[in-house]
């Protein structure tokens, strides 16, 4: 069996025979409960499937049309690719046929025909008069222009020629793309005796197979795929556009209900928050207003909350705006997803439009950066790439990993890094070695801040020709690892030198003293270097060269940052000479001894302990020596 993968849906209002045309067409009837056989009125969604010439099959799906099952509906619509909308010859266009037809348009169907049915019923002239009535009710829609094909399903009039158009949009529609990680929305649920528990529904992205884990949202409980049927048959994979039975073990009926999401594990997040672009029926009576009460259906979850106006005071009828919806209850959703929005009370469809993201916080109305940044996110929402580049120019200041990326756009992570990788030849993203990725005009504005405050350092401090970390830190106010990372790219661009102990030099930065500042340098080796290795604190430098503390510590940076000291602790200062020279005694030492001899050591440098052990744990932290129990060795290369 070969599938075509798309989905033949129903809309129409009540009794008009759509659940009727579909057994005509499939042989099935697609009301399965048995309240619904004796009323004859399609309650719950209904499946068949209809085969195409070529020998190909694709999934029906049948919806309620009565206004009380609206959101059986539209958990129905979800996955539909081409619609039937059905019309009988002896009622016309009715209300749900005009809701129907709106919540299609909502949802992004773009493909369909009109079958007016029960034409045995009227007389020839009314039919006619009835296809007028579609053609004015479909004027502006997607279903403008779409063949209106009269019909019987009861006497078989018309019907092989409606068959044959319908295999041949059929066969004109685009394959569903099987593109990023699997989900499906959960249309049914229900125990098989010797299989367990089997979840219906149509995927809307990626692929799945037999022993794959997947995870029921938002309870996150997992299971292995048991086994998988398309269209009743038994087959080894499903892909989006497959009308699709799962039998997961480890997870019980009571787990799950109509309106979860069945995912590969890690990529989805349940939230009760999300930003969208929002259009409002033309037909609508009133303008909505900010924090309107309303009802959420996306994907075959339904959710209240309330309606917040993110770019205008109210929404006009017909007109669009960027909106976010606040919820009750958290929903399972990705950039992109259609949505219908309705009032909550009474039940009256407002207008719908797609998701842009899962908000993280309250969107704040007319921010200008933030409404910018969500028409931008609207914008790149048919390109995984555009989504991408979007994703990235959103966050804040930071780096981000291809796996959290590959959560955010949905896509398996070999696939997000690709598209990082044509995204950085385009020059619209930047990977910071190996710690994470950035977009470019947060990395340009990163860095213009970073230059900024090295100026105005330096500008406070001319004696000085390089900053501590630490201090960068506290002025930009980046997190250390990203601090870190843009360091080493500004390194690697010749920007900066990263010095050992923290430290950062631009390149080409010289100190600059006055001839006093020279002169207390001067004045403060000499005083180092008459007892080199038990030298004076600083304190105690300070009270003999008459130095007030804050000139005497711009004294010691100047010295330190010339190289001319070394600080081995903050009490502990060397000459650079001194130092070099206990270094190369320490070493010469080890390796006389095979380990460090301290008695020996300290009488060559002519020292004391107090002293002296600072001095080895610097030279412990620098890479020099390694501790070895009680003794101390060389540090191998």
């Amino acid at each position: 069996m070969e599938i075509q993968p798309i989905v033949i849906g129903t809309a129409g209002h009540i009794d008009h025979g759509k659940s009727t045309l579909v057994k005509a067409l499939t042989g099935i009837d697609p009301d399965r409960l048995k309240e619904e056989q004796e009323r004859g009125m399609t309650i719950d969604l209904g499946f068949a499937r209809f085969e195409l010439p070529d020998g190909r099959r694709v999934g029906m799906v049948d919806v309620p049309g009565h206004e009380r099952f609206i959101k059986n509906m539209v958990a129905g619509a979800t996955g539909i690719d081409l619609v039937v909308l059905v019309v009988a010859a002896d009622d016309g266009v009715m209300p749900q046929t005009r809701e129907h037809l709106a919540i299609m348009q909502i949802l992004g169907v773009a493909r369909g025909l009109i079958a007016l049915t029960k034409i045995d019923m009227v007389e020839p002239a009314l039919v006619e008069l009835a296809a007028e009535d579609v053609l004015a009710a479909v004027r502006g829609t997607f279903l403008e222009g779409a063949p209106i094909l009269p019909l019987s399903a009861h006497t078989g009039a018309g019907l092989e020629a409606f068959k044959q158009e319908l295999c041949r949009l059929a066969l004109a529609t685009p394959s569903r793309s099987d593109a990023g990680v699997f989900r499906m929305p959960v249309q049914r649920v229900f125990s098989a005796k010797g299989f367990g528990t089997v979840l219906t529904g149509i995927p809307v992205a990626g692929t799945v197979a037999v022993g794959d884990v997947l995870e029921v949202l938002p309870s996150g409980k997992r299971g292995k795929v048991r086994g998988i049927q398309a269209y009743q048959e038994a087959v080894a994979r499903a892909r989006a556009g497959h009308s699709t039975a799962i039998n997961l073990a480890d997870v019980s009926v009571e787990d799950v209900t109509r309106g979860n999401v069945l995912a590969t594990p890690g990529f989805f997040r349940p939230t009760r928050m999300v930003a969208a672009t929002l259009a409002a029926l033309p037909g609508l009576a009133r303008p909505l207003a900010d924090r309107l009460a309303i009802r959420l259906h996306t994907g075959t979850a339904e959710a209240v909350g309330e309606l917040v106006l993110l770019d205008c005071e109210e929404l006009a009828p017909g007109a669009s705006a960027l909106v976010q919806l606040r919820l009750e209850e958290p929903v399972v959703c990705a950039p992109g997803d259609r949505y219908v929005l309705r009032l909550a009370s009474p039940a009256l469809t407002l207008g719908g439009g797609a998701l842009l993201e899962e908000s993280k916080h309250r969107l704040k109305r007319f921010k200008k950066f933030m409404l910018a940044e969500l028409e931008r996110a609207a914008e790149g929402l048919g390109s995984p790439r555009e989504l991408l580049d979007v994703v990235l120019s959103r966050r804040a200041a930071g780096l981000a990993s291809v796996d959290e990326l590959a959560v955010e756009i949905k896509r398996a992570a070999p696939e997000t890094a690709l598209l990082l990788a044509e995204l950085a030849g385009a020059g619209r993203v930047c990977a910071l070695g190996t710690r994470g990725w950035i977009h470019a005009e947060r990395l340009a504005h990163a860095r213009e801040l970073l230059a900024r405050e090295l100026e105005r350092w330096f500008a406070e401090n001319a004696h000085r020709s390089q900053v501590d970390v630490r201090d960068l830190r506290r002025l930009t106010g980046f997190e250390a690892g990203f601090l870190d990372a843009l360091l080493e790219f500004e390194a690697a661009e010749k920007k900066l030198e990263l010095k050992p102990g923290g430290l950062v030099r631009p390149l080409g930065r010289a100190s600059t003293a006055d001839p006093a500042t020279e002169e207390a340098a001067r004045a403060v080796l000499a005083a180092l270097a008459q007892d080199p290795y038990q030298p004076p604190s600083p304190a105690e430098l300070g009270a003999a060269l008459k130095l007030p503390e804050r000139r005497l510590r711009a004294v010691l940076e100047l010295l330190i940052d010339r190289g001319e000291v070394q600080r081995v602790n903050p009490e502990i200062l060397l000459t650079r000479e001194h130092f070099e020279g206990a270094r190369a005694a320490v070493v010469e030492n080890c390796q006389e001894h095979g380990s460090l001899d301290i008695p020996s050591l300290r009488d060559r440098l002519g020292t004391s302990r107090k002293y002296l052990i600072p001095l080895l744990e610097h030279l412990d932290a620098t890479g020099v020596t390694l501790r070895q129990g009680s003794t101390r060795v060389l540090r191998k290369r």
